[in-house]
């Protein structure tokens, strides 16, 4: 998937719902960078006790800022630092998954159920699909903090009690130099699952394979076959638009440029047209949009807007002029 624009550039069996492993951890994540007390200090309760699979080895009593319990949990896959944050951003694991269901629906992740924070599945299962997961990490990739921690390659953390030293588990950012991110995860019931992001001359994806044996082999193959084969063509740019209308009494303009990832044979097909009401436009804002379609298909729509007018001179203003 395409992360600006949301284009699916390659499918296979996308919408089959599957266990997802330790890719939950994505939405744990977002739910933590959105609470807006990444700063905050949290004590480590005895949620911990019960935990077991990848971890941070946090100690009840032990304190750390919700920030540090992020990096835990993205860059070691810390099953104690999921429980830890559930627990004080939801009050409780129950309410913390509540959240996570909610916030699933608003994205539009349709076929995806959390429940639990950490993606363990022996007692409770987290499915989801290749294509929600997707919409997912394209999600948190417009997050600041969410690409500055997934692409961390170590993390240093010293609590007073203890000092930890944690390295990124994604092995795609030091096997791949166009990676930029993303989530790995693995149960023997989900078997291994992989998130990540990449980045090449200007076009941004996202990549996710749900049971795949060679996930970091098959993701790198992935976007290598995708960067030879899509560009990012900028269609629009606002600091060169110009277009002339009868019906437009100032200059019009947009206020961001658009581009789009295209197949070289696909550029022929992209055309834009403009749509202006047969009136004259006097008032200065929103006054028309563009549709931008490739095909039949239509991408985008950009609005119009019209800058101030100039103001009309009044008959005593031309008199003025005259002496």
């Amino acid at each position: 998937m395409d992360l600006d624009s949301g284009r699916i550039l390659y499918k296979k069996d996308i919408e089959t719902p599957r266990l997802i492993a330790s890719t939950t951890k994505i939405m744990t994540a977002v739910l933590a960078l959105e609470s807006k007390k990444m700063d905050q200090m949290v004590t480590v309760g005895e949620e911990v006790l019960k935990m077991y699979g990848t971890s941070i080895y946090l100690q009840e009593g032990e304190k750390m800022t919700l920030r540090d319990l992020v990096y835990g949990l993205l860059l070691r896959s810390g099953n104690d630092a999921a429980v830890v944050i559930a627990k004080y951003l939801g009050g409780s694991e129950e309410k913390f998954v509540a959240m996570m269901n909610e916030k699933a629906k608003q994205i539009g992740m349709e076929k995806t159920k959390f429940q639990n924070p950490h993606g363990l599945d022996e007692d409770t299962q987290n499915y989801s699909t290749a294509q929600d997961m997707a919409i997912l990490s394209r999600y948190a990739y417009q997050i600041k903090e969410y690409r500055k921690i997934s692409q961390t390659k170590k993390h240093v953390v010293s609590t007073g009690e203890k000092t930890y030293l944690w390295y990124n588990r994604n092995k795609l950012l030091t096997s791949y130099k166009y990676a930029t991110g993303g989530k790995n995860g693995y149960t023997p019931r989900a078997g291994k699952t992989l998130v990540t992001t990449a980045e090449k001359d200007g076009l941004k994806l996202t990549i996710v394979t749900l049971k795949d044996s060679n996930p970091f082999e098959s993701h790198q193959a992935l976007y290598e076959e995708m960067f030879s084969k899509y560009h990012r063509y900028q269609i629009l740019n606002k600091n060169t638009f110009s277009l002339s209308s009868p019906f437009l009494e100032g200059e019009a303009y947009i206020k961001k440029s658009y581009s789009y990832p295209l197949l070289e044979s696909e550029k022929s097909k992209v055309k834009m047209i403009a749509k202006i009401p047969k009136e004259k436009q006097t008032q200065t804002g929103k006054v028309g949009t563009i549709e931008v379609k490739m095909g039949k298909e239509l991408l985008t729509e950009i609005p119009i807007y019209q800058k101030k007018l100039p103001k009309k001179r009044s008959f005593f203003d031309k008199i003025g002029e005259i002496f």
